[in-house]
């Protein structure tokens, strides 16, 4: 079992022979390739089209590729999780892994997984906080966590990020990446309600630093990415539409469904603190204007 908490296997930091990454084409596995390139870190990245996991023999394939001192990073889902049949989609490309790495185990395993695996809770969440999702799409992560450690006999490090942002992402999230991106097409941004609800969010490259970071260490356990500060969407709308000239209009309309999580989502980041003393959050300000520079070519 992995127990709720981060530690590292090797004392000193040491690049692994190779990283194999499954779900390479996404938003964070297009930016983990990209430093793993800048760092010279050996790597292999497997994206749906050279390996899918729902195809039959999928775990075959991936047992072929394999290597005893691999490090495997397993980012591939369908995302996020809205209904029964995406569900069932996740958990069988998990199966898949899974065979894979009870047949062939590599060197040490990483999961991204999600925040959303989570309760709402009103105190600031840590790696030991109740994991009883509320939605489908947190479902879907904790069921593949457990999946994982079922099968892994080799150190295993689960991260769960929170709301991630930055140039490169492909699901258009509301937040920093809608409102960017609304904002460059010269539109106006629109909150729900009064864009009050409060989130922690983090910039993609401190999700991929923190990762490598982990894959040096051979990190095992638990870690939530996350900056540790809640910041309004009203407050982002504002810090994005600021950037532009002319101010981009910002509109509100009324919610449909309630506020996510309450409106509320804190973390508390020892953990992160401690296993990394000396790497630090970029701030939310910094990331969305370092965000409009990739996006605008500046």
């Amino acid at each position: 079992m992995v127990a709720n908490m981060l530690k590292h296997n090797v004392k000193n930091s040491v690049i692994p022979k190779r990283v194999v990454v499954v779900g390479a084409g996404g938003f964070i596995g297009t930016a983990l390739v990209k430093l793993l390139s800048k760092k010279s870190i050996p790597h292999l990245a497997l994206t749906s089209n050279n390996l899918n996991l729902l195809d039959t023999g999928a775990s075959n394939k991936l047992i072929d590729i394999i290597q005893p001192e691999d490090t495997l990073i397993v980012i591939s889902a369908i995302a996020p999780c809205k209904d029964n049949q995406m569900l069932f989609k996740n958990i069988s490309m998990m199966a898949a892994v899974c065979a894979a790495v009870e047949k062939s185990p590599p060197k040490h395993v990483i999961y991204i997984s999600s925040d959303a695996v989570y309760a709402d809770d009103v105190k600031p969440l840590t790696e030991n906080s109740c994991a009883e999702p509320s939605s489908l799409h947190g479902v879907m992560h904790l069921a593949r966590e457990v999946m994982l450690k079922q099968v892994c006999v080799t150190p295993l490090a689960i991260l769960r990020p929170t709301l991630v942002y930055g140039p490169g992402d492909t699901h258009n999230g509301y937040g920093p990446n809608q409102f960017q991106r609304l904002a460059v097409e010269g539109k106006s941004i629109t909150l729900f309600g009064g864009g009050e609800e409060q989130r922690d969010h983090v910039y993609i490259e401190d999700v991929v630093e923190i990762l490598s970071l982990v894959i040096t260490y051979k990190s095992s356990g638990v870690l939530n990415v996350a900056t540790g500060s809640l910041t309004s969407f009203s407050d982002i709308a504002q810090m994005v539409a600021a950037q532009f000239k002319p101010s981009t209009i910002i509109k509100t309309v009324p919610r449909k469904v309630p506020m996510p999580h309450k409106g509320y989502r804190p973390f508390d980041i020892t953990v992160c603190r401690n296993a990394f003393p000396n790497f630090g959050y970029l701030p939310l300000k910094e990331g969305l204007k370092r965000m409009n520079r990739e996006i605008m070519g500046k």
